[in-house]
C-alpha cells in the first residue's frame, strides 16, 4: 500500500495561480499524493487571472504537511507581516519533509523566517530582496539547499515540480509525468528572462512591478 504524501499550497486573494496549480498538476500524479489547497476559510479565494480557486482545507483542518510550498502573487505583500499566515507557515515548515515555494513565495518563507542561512531562487524582479532574510539568492529556474526547494518565477514552476516528484517518488516517476504531462518547452520568443529579453522590455516590466508595488 502506497504511503500518504500530503503537499499543500497556501491560497490567498490575488495569488498567481499557475504558480501553485502548474506543480499541483505535477505533484498530483506522484504516487500517494494528496494535494490540499489551504486558506483561512473555505471560501473561493479570487486569483490574479480572474477565476477563484476553492480551498480543500483552513489552517485549523489541514493535516501535517509532508510538503508545504508557497506560489508568489501580488496578494502575498499584505501578507507578509500577517502573524495568523506566517504563524500556520512556521508550523507546517518546521516539521515538513520539503519546505518550498514558487516565485516571489520564497519572500514569505523568509518572512516566516524559514530561508535563513538557506540558498533561494525568486522570481528575478524580487530576488534581490531575499538578503532581507537571511537568505542568498540564485539566479536558477530550481534551487535546493537541503530540505528546501524553490523555484523561479512562475513557469519554473513546472520545473519545480518534476524535481520535486523525483525526490518523492524517483527519477522515472519524474520522467513520466514529464511525458504524461508533454512538458517539452519551445517558447516562441526569446525574452522569457532579463539576460535575454531585450533591454527596453526589462525596464518596462521593472517599472510595472515598481508601480504595482508601491
Amino acid at each position: 500500500m502506497t504511503k500518504p504524501i500530503h503537499i499543500g499550497f497556501l491560497l490567498y486573494p490575488e495569488v498567481t495561480q499557475l504558480d501553485a496549480t502548474g506543480p499541483a498538476q505535477v505533484l498530483s500524479r506522484v504516487p500517494g499524493a494528496i494535494i490540499h489547497m489551504v486558506w483561512k476559510t473555505g471560501d473561493p479565494v479570487a486569483t490574479d487571472a480572474g477565476f477563484s480557486i476553492l480551498p480543500t482545507d483552513t489552517f485549523e483542518t489541514c493535516p501535517d504537511l509532508d510538503v508545504i510550498c508557497i506560489p508568489g502573487g501580488s496578494g502575498q505583500i499584505p501578507l507578509m507581516d500577517d502573524t495568523e499566515v506566517l504563524d500556520f507557515i512556521k508550523k507546517q515548515g518546521e516539521q515538513a519533509a520539503f519546505v518550498t515555494s514558487v516565485c516571489s513565495g520564497s519572500l514569505l518563507l523568509g518572512a516566516a523566517g524559514l530561508l535563513n542561512g538557506y540558498k533561494s531562487a525568486c522570481h528575478w524582479a524580487f530576488r534581490e530582496l531575499l538578503p532581507v532574510f537571511g537568505a542568498k539568492p540564485v539566479a536558477k529556474r530550481v534551487v535546493r539547499d537541503r530540505n528546501r526547494i524553490t523555484g523561479g518565477g512562475v513557469t519554473a514552476g513546472i520545473d519545480f515540480g518534476l524535481t520535486l516528484a523525483a525526490e518523492l517518488a524517483s527519477e522515472e516517476v519524474a520522467k513520466e509525468i514529464q511525458l504524461v504531462l508533454e512538458y517539452n518547452p519551445q517558447p516562441p520568443f526569446n525574452s522569457g528572462s532579463p539576460e535575454t529579453a531585450d533591454p527596453k522590455l526589462v525596464s518596462k516590466v521593472k517599472e510595472m512591478y515598481s508601480q504595482s508595488s508601491a
